[in-house]
């Protein structure tokens, strides 16, 4: 289940850094922040798939996030 968590939350700080990585082009400035934030998502979802391979699929990504939500709101 921490492999879960790992993902999810790489899966969360990847969404959030693209807009802000859009927004740093649109205004011509170089986006440290917004890159330095996909490269550690990239590192974390790398890290929970290297832990449990067989397990993190794309088509199984929904169910891994749902899973996450569901054991927090419980």
């Amino acid at each position: 289940m921490a492999t879960d968590y790992l993902m999810t939350v790489g899966l969360v700080i990847g969404l959030f850094s693209i807009p802000a990585m859009l927004s740093a082009y649109a205004d011509e400035r170089f986006p440290r922040g917004p890159m330095a934030a996909f490269i550690l998502s990239a590192a974390i979802i790398v890290l929970a798939w290297a832990m449990n391979p067989a397990l993190y699929t794309f088509a199984e990504l929904p169910n891994v996030v749902v899973r996450v939500i569901a054991d927090i709101v419980k």
